[in-house]
């Protein structure tokens, strides 16, 4: 095979690589974008368990608790983001009860407060 040859192909080789690595990230990213129904579901069957006492979980009950931001004002919040939300879990809060929530539950509850985000 002559050197232009080789260099052709292995022309073609990189940029095939290069697309499919292009295409994995554009579905990685479109994925984690839109969280599963059965995710958003878990999401909010914790916040009723763990978080319904002192907020308001649901749209459109804002200012119906006073003891705590409900979660379609958190959402709605510029700095709130799954990452934002997942070190709030990890940390301990004067006012509110120490949890003890694994990485699926962190997913699941950021996943359905982001849902309630109206921008």
């Amino acid at each position: 095979m002559s050197r232009s040859v080789r260099i052709y192909v292995g022309l073609a080789v990189l940029i095939a690589l290069s697309v499919l690595f292009l295409f994995s990230v554009v579905h990685t990213a479109a994925g984690a974008s839109r969280p599963s129904q059965r995710k958003l579901s878990e999401g909010h069957r914790l916040a009723q368990a763990w978080c319904q006492p002192c907020h308001a979980i649901d749209p459109h009950m804002a200012g119906v608790f006073d003891l705590a931001p409900s979660f379609q004002a958190v959402a709605d919040r510029n700095g709130t983001t799954a990452l934002s939300l997942k070190v709030f879990w990890r940390t301990s809060h004067q006012d509110m009860p120490n949890l003890v929530i694994t990485p699926d539950q962190a997913d699941a509850l950021s996943d359905y407060i982001l849902s309630l985000r109206r921008n």
